[in-house]
């Protein structure tokens, strides 16, 4: 899957807006207008994004929540 269909997703579904995105998740948060202007980001960033958001998609530790 292309890496910004993926960033898309999770910024609609979180409502992040993109310069914050791109400012926590690489440091810079022109990140995500740069990749829908046809930037092509290094694998290392791929992978560095696709960790980052691994890591705040993940469920808080501890289970489940009760209502």
């Amino acid at each position: 899957m292309h890496l910004l269909s993926v960033i898309e997703r999770h910024l609609r579904r979180s409502r992040t807006p993109a310069t914050r995105f791109g400012r926590e998740a690489v440091n810079d948060p022109r990140f995500v207008l740069d990749l829908r202007n046809g930037r092509e980001p290094r694998a290392s960033t791929q992978a560095r994004v696709l960790a980052y958001l691994a890591a705040v998609d993940r469920p808080a530790e501890g289970g489940r929540i009760s209502a």
